[in-house]
């Protein structure tokens, strides 16, 4: 686990996303937006790279980002709660990236505060760390219900900080997405990459 050990520089606080980062939900996620598309005569094909691409993005947001790409008229509201009730299904079948929540472990047990910050829904986001088993490890988990701008803004981060009560420079963020990434570094805080093709069963 040598590629996800903490960068230099003092530690407080570890932020980590969930999606693809503490668990791996990616290819649940995946076949849910599809479903959702699918089912609302979505003409356009959801391929898993353009599902990747939009990684860490708001729900409502990634719809209407698709409405503009590809002139589709489709009803943001139901497309999101069509996803929903597909994962609501399924989702007992999700598992954690075993070595991601060990380091969860490890951190909160060296008395780091530790938080996850997701672009998810709520419902989604605490369900699966319930579903993983790692929802007692956390003082603080921020969704898409916590904040205006989704990544690459830096809202959750900066919010996770917040009520951790670090400070951003003594913050490490866990991210297996480009877009959090660039919210990572937009909030000032040090990163470590998740690499998905080696932490993820992907498409």
């Amino acid at each position: 686990m040598s590629d996800l050990k903490l960068p230099e520089g003092e530690t407080r606080a570890v932020i980590f996303d969930c999606d693809g980062t503490l668990a791996d939900t990616m290819p649940l996620h995946y076949r849910a937006w599809k479903y959702a598309y699918e089912k609302n005569g979505a003409k356009f094909e959801f391929t898993w790279d353009l599902f990747y691409s939009m990684a860490g993005v708001g729900m409502h947001h990634s719809v209407e980002l698709i409405n503009e790409k590809y002139q589709e008229t489709l009803d943001v509201n139901q497309v999101v709660e069509d996803n929903h009730d597909y994962i609501v299904k399924e989702h007992h079948a999700v598992e954690p990236i075993i070595p991601v929540a060990e380091l969860a472990r490890q951190f909160k047990a060296e008395g780091l505060h530790i938080a996850v910050a997701s672009g998810g829904d709520p419902r989604h986001v605490h369900g699966t760390l319930k579903y993983c088993g790692i929802d007692d490890l956390f003082e603080v988990v921020v969704t898409k219900a916590d904040v205006v701008h989704s990544k690459p803004a830096p809202d959750g981060f900066l919010k996770a900080a917040e009520l951790l009560g670090v400070e951003p420079q003594y913050c490490v963020v866990y991210e297996d997405s480009k877009l959090g990434l660039q919210a990572a570094e937009a909030a000032g805080m040090r990163w470590v990459y998740v690499d998905p093709d080696k932490y993820s069963v992907g498409g």
